[in-house]
């Protein structure tokens, strides 16, 4: 009957056949021989397949046995992967860890950290959300990601608590043959009310009232980033962009970077943290998450941090303030 076929019987003709003799699967298994052979044997009878022809010195698979040890690997390792799963979550590992990212934060430096995560944490479920502004914190509210890696707000929400990543820069460019990326010297900003700017929308109400870094009074609002892109490389506005994003578009001249009153030729700052809920702190994979991206920023390479100011009205994050601990 096919109901009785154990995990042992599938291990054993998956290691008979991983080390190419009953003998080897024996001493890899650390069972005699004869237990290799019979267990073998006895899913043989069961399914009603031969798996092995023995006629030769060592056995070999059979056409059936080869279409069946795919189904054999994939349901031991299943249950390896169970196993393995069942004892992080005894120790506090998360099965699953589900992140916010703001759509701010260089994406590379998250592939890459995503690259070690799998690595380290290969029975951790990874979920990834991306937002821009205040909705990038909505999916930490809700419930359906425990961490955010998000640009800051003029004041943290009730029941968070952040700890300081680094900054991500912001420059202001507009296309090559708008009117603004001509102008000789310093932009007045009166100048920049006859212009259009382009401004990334908060889809959320947490910054309500508040229209951060816009200088015109005339704008068009887009709630995608990569919208926003698109926008200004067709010449439609002028606007702020991270500064990862555009690096390209400035060498090649797609985009040329302003000079505008008041702004530091160097660009602005946008404070970046990990956030998450303070009744709900990260477990180890989230932990080591947050470590790994702050040691990014560490190495300088959340872009050129240095000499850049705040935007207006968020504070420039402290390089000598002590990260926070997470809540116990």
């Amino acid at each position: 009957m096919l109901d009785g076929v154990s995990l042992d019987q599938l291990r054993c003709f998956v290691t008979a056949v991983e080390e190419g003799s009953f003998s080897a699967a024996a001493r890899k298994l650390r069972r005699s021989q004869s237990v290799v052979s019979e267990m073998v044997g006895a899913l043989e009878a069961q399914i009603g397949v031969v798996l092995f022809d023995r006629s030769g010195r060592y056995p070999r698979l059979t056409a059936q046995g080869t279409v069946l040890l795919t189904d054999a690997r994939a349901i031991v390792g299943s249950v390896e992967t169970l196993k393995a799963r069942a004892r992080g979550m005894a120790s506090g590992l998360e099965a699953e860890l589900s992140v916010v990212v703001d759509v701010f934060f260089p994406f590379e430096i998250m592939t890459a950290a995503a690259r070690e995560f799998r690595a380290r944490f290969p029975q951790v479920g990874l979920r990834l959300y991306s937002e821009a502004l205040g909705a990038a914190y909505q999916p930490i509210f809700d419930g359906r990601a425990g961490l955010g890696i998000v640009g800051s707000l003029p004041s943290m929400p009730p029941g968070l608590t952040e700890e300081r990543l680094g900054a991500v820069r912001l420059v202001m460019v507009a296309a090559h043959d708008h009117p603004l990326a001509a102008w000789d010297g310093l932009i007045p900003r009166a100048a920049l009310a006859h212009h259009t700017q382009l401004v990334l929308t908060d889809r959320s109400d947490l910054s309500k009232g508040r229209d951060l870094g816009v200088m015109s009074s005339s704008t068009w609002r887009l709630a995608d980033l990569f919208a926003k892109h698109a926008f200004l490389l067709d010449g439609l506005g002028w606007g702020g962009m991270p500064l990862h994003l555009v690096n390209g578009d400035i060498a090649a001249g797609r985009l040329v970077r302003l000079a505008i009153e008041d702004v530091p030729a160097d660009g602005l700052l946008l404070p970046m943290s990990a956030v998450y809920p303070v009744s709900r702190p990260p477990g180890p994979a989230g932990r080591w998450l947050i470590e790994r991206l702050r040691r990014c920023s560490e190495a300088g390479r959340l872009e050129h941090m240095t000499g850049a100011r705040p935007w207006p009205g968020v504070p420039l994050p402290d390089p000598s303030e002590k990260p926070m601990e997470s809540a116990g």
